[in-house]
């Protein structure tokens, strides 16, 4: 699978400067709907290191056949990040579509946007909503807005580690009419892990918990990247979904495995 992703900055592949979101681990297939491999640039939460002004990607993805079997999918990624001073807006959106002789099989769409401030170095506050939508999950809608701060346990060009925490509230629509609707006051906690094993080799985990009365629900996203030039890497990944409850005959868990081609310019 080769991805084509336009970039308002440079990146390379190499550095452990960019962000990434549960958002884009979030929580479809990675290998098929672009989510994570366009978008992944390796960062920390909050505003410090980032270049002031705007930046922002984007991401097309598209596979259509014709014949014995007609199918169609495809997939947008878009990031795009807005900083000056202490203060930053963030927003991520994957949106994918899968057909097969005209009977739809996958719609979904990831959104994220989130304001960050710098109070120190390490120490910055957030506001943020993110949400899904996916017809074809047990969770048809499910968003969370929270507020809190946030703190950078490891910034260096080795090893880059923040967490951040806060209150919120989430609604969320199931497809099981029977055990209602989700409305409630919520905790959620991420965590963003970069490790640069050597020059053109890193580790990363990115995880995302919700935490609700009704429902707690995990994004974990673990990959290794390997930079084979300042504007080309291979990428490869497992994202797990892990809710804890679920209708009956519903799994709880899944798991993506992803292998990316992934293409950064100007």
């Amino acid at each position: 699978m080769l991805i084509a992703a336009l970039s308002g900055t440079a990146v390379s592949a190499q550095n452990l400067i960019g962000r990434d979101s549960i958002a884009e681990d979030r929580n479809e297939d990675l290998l098929e709907a672009i989510e994570d491999d366009a978008e992944r640039e390796l960062d920390r939460f909050g505003n410090e290191g980032r270049p002031q002004g705007f930046t922002g990607s984007f991401a097309l993805r598209g596979i259509a056949s014709s014949g014995n079997t007609d199918s169609l999918d495809v997939g947008i990624g878009t990031d795009m990040n807005y900083v000056w001073g202490v203060n930053g807006v963030q927003f991520q959106m994957n949106y994918v579509y899968g057909e097969d002789d005209d009977v739809k099989t996958e719609e979904s769409l990831y959104y994220d946007l989130e304001y960050t401030r710098d109070f120190t170095p390490v120490v910055f506050g957030y506001a943020k909503v993110q949400g899904t939508v996916d017809e074809f999950s047990d969770y048809e809608t499910d968003t969370f807005a929270s507020l809190g701060l946030g703190y950078r346990i490891f910034n260096d060009p080795i090893r880059q580690w923040s967490v951040q925490a806060g209150p919120g509230y989430r609604f969320s629509e199931l497809s099981d009419l029977s055990r209602g609707d989700i409305s409630e006051e919520a905790l959620g906690l991420s965590s963003d892990y970069a490790h640069k094993l050597t020059e053109t080799l890193f580790l990363t985990n990115d995880t995302d918990v919700v935490w609700s009365d009704s429902d707690t629900v995990v994004y974990n996203d673990l990959a290794l990247n390997v930079a084979m030039t300042n504007s080309l890497a291979l990428r490869t990944s497992i994202l797990t979904e892990y809710h804890s409850k679920v209708s009956s005959g519903v799994n709880q868990y899944d798991n993506t495995y992803g292998v990316s081609l992934v293409y950064t310019f100007n």
